[in-house]
């Protein structure tokens, strides 16, 4: 027993028949062998720091695959090997006032421990109030570090 079909040896014994040992050759070689060059990794990293065009937030692989059109595992590896995670965000916030730090410990102290009897109300939330641009400015995506948005 060959373990193979009747239609499949009668596909063989014709493909010999009509060209001999040439038509036992196998027709499709598989995919191209995909490894992560140097410029290809370059490019990979460029392109990760632009914004996508289809109006999403960021890059994921395969997005970013099928525009480079390469397989998404070779874009993972690349942001893996430069320990990059533009899926990953993070807030800070920037003041110029010197006493910032002093103020906001007074703040704090009043939601961690409330004084004895008293009611603390926090007002600093305006929904009606779009903010339309940002105040602070988007500190890029960089290895082993996530963008950062400014928190106002």
């Amino acid at each position: 027993m060959t373990g193979c079909s009747s239609r499949t040896i009668a596909l063989w014994k014709r493909r010999f028949e009509e060209k001999g040992l040439s038509g036992l050759a196998a027709r499709h070689h598989g995919s191209k062998p995909s490894v992560l060059t140097p410029t290809l990794e370059a490019k990979i990293l460029a392109w990760t720091k632009r914004s996508p065009p289809h109006g999403a937030t960021h890059w994921s692989t395969r997005s970013l695959g099928r525009h480079l059109a390469v397989q998404h595992t070779i874009v993972a590896r690349a942001w893996q090997r430069a320990g990059l995670k533009p899926h990953r965000l993070e807030r800070y916030m920037r003041s110029n006032d010197p006493d910032f730090e002093t103020k906001a410990a007074d703040v704090i102290g009043l939601y961690v421990e409330p004084p004895q009897h008293a009611a603390v109300f926090g007002i600093d939330e305006k929904t009606t109030i779009q903010a339309l641009d940002r105040l602070d400015p988007v500190l890029p995506l960089a290895p082993g570090r996530a963008e950062r948005h400014g928190f106002e």
